[in-house]
């Protein structure tokens, strides 16, 4: 069967569908999101859809799925919990009867750059992680390990670099302490691996995508540098590689936007107490090894934050213990002082209840995403930062936290 034997809709969906082959494309029809072919058949079973049928011409029929619009994000919500990609292709003229409508792919969705309150959790980052492998890929052999993550949700963005003979070791520690949601490896390690945590989705990214000249290339043109001596990354080789391909990762799914990511931060490990996998569990430290809920772990015990900024930054310090002694006096210090400070403490909870997520509002801002309630919870919020500044600014082991507070 040629093209011209295809309806115009089905040429369109075609065109669509080659460009997005490893994603469940989601084609808007009217008040339907379709899905077609394989596509329909997944959606189908995954998503416990009727299974219809649709004709393309004279004497085909193929298989279709539908979601009504105004509930899709439930339903890519389940998919991405499973790990699938999902591209939306969304109508972007109105019916005017002389022809078939305009669509784009508007989005792509993946488990690591989920944009969507609805499809995320408040009190956890929603990390993307790439690992860059340096070594002997027939063997398995790893010389050393590039790291980058992001939560593009927030704008967090890191880099580090792991060498020597327990390279792999320390590499699935960064998994275990991270927990991301989607890692990227190249092709050409994606069968050898690494052990993902649960929860943890696997996305295989060409080769060439790791290359040091595209990734610095896209890394220096993301951030306007003429280099990137000024990040730290002088002795990390491998976290460019690595960085590189997590950010031309997210301008493809985010067809072409990544204004949320402004800063890149270099670390080292040997900041914080390194902790294998089976010792977190043990420990539980955000989760209980019998129900795998926070309620019982050392994270449900100590959080009584207000804010879900608060949360995600209380899970990421119990996660990564600081081996710094200037920082750990410094956080037991304000500790300290608002212990002991029963009133001041309690006008603070009371102002940051009223305090929205501020970082996944901006950042929903920055990639065109807000919507009118966001900026009016964005307002609120940012009226009430000179009230927290004023209520702090008098203790001394905060006040540092006060100047910050713009």
């Amino acid at each position: 069967m040629t093209d011209r034997d295809l309806t115009p809709m089905r040429r369109q969906y075609l065109q669509f569908k080659r460009e997005y082959a490893d994603c469940i494309l989601f084609f808007r029809l009217g008040d339907f999101y379709e899905t077609f072919d394989d596509d329909a058949e997944t959606a189908a079973r995954e998503l416990d859809l009727t299974l219809t049928s649709r004709p393309i011409s004279k004497n085909q029929r193929i298989p279709m799925a539908g979601v009504p619009h105004h509930a899709v994000e439930t339903y890519i919500a389940r998919l991405i919990e499973k790990g699938f990609h999902v591209a939306i292709c969304d109508q972007v003229s109105e019916p005017d009867g002389r022809g078939i409508v305009d669509r784009e792919v508007t989005r792509v969705i993946t488990p690591g750059t989920v944009i969507e309150p609805g499809l995320l959790s408040e009190s956890k980052p929603n990390y993307l992680m790439a690992i860059y492998p340096v070594g002997d890929a027939e063997t398995g052999r790893w010389d050393a390990a590039g790291i980058a993550y992001c939560d593009i949700t927030t704008g967090e963005f890191a880099v580090t670099q792991l060498s020597g003979e327990n390279a792999a070791l320390l590499v699935v520690e960064e998994l275990a302490r991270l927990s991301p949601r989607e890692v990227l490896l190249p092709d050409a390690w994606a069968e050898r691996g690494v052990s993902l945590p649960q929860g943890s989705a696997l996305s295989k990214v060409q080769d060439w995508k790791f290359e040091r000249a595209h990734a610095e290339h896209a890394l220096t043109t993301h951030f306007k540098a003429r280099t990137l001596d000024g990040f730290g990354l002088g002795e990390m080789p491998a976290g460019i590689n690595a960085a590189g391909a997590i950010l031309q990762y997210i301008q493809t799914t985010q067809r072409g936007q990544a204004s949320q990511l402004t800063t890149l931060r270099a670390y080292s490990t040997d900041n914080f107490m390194l902790l294998d996998q089976f010792t977190r569990r043990n420990l539980e430290l955000t989760e209980t090894i019998r129900s795998r809920q926070s309620h019982g772990s050392v994270l449900g015990s100590l959080d009584r934050t207000i804010t879900a900024m608060g949360a995600r930054l209380l899970r990421t310090w119990i996660n990564q213990p600081l081996l710094e002694l200037k920082r750990l006096n410094a956080r037991l210090d304000a500790v300290e002082a608002l212990t002991k400070d029963e009133t001041l403490r309690a006008e603070a909870r009371e102002t940051l209840k009223h305090i929205a997520d501020i970082e996944r509002l901006t950042n929903r801002l920055l990639v065109g995403r807000a919507n009118p309630r966001d900026l009016l919870s964005l307002r609120q919020s940012l009226d009430l930062v000179p009230t927290l500044r004023d209520l702090i600014a008098s203790m001394p082991s905060l006040a540092s936290l006060a100047k910050g507070l713009d």
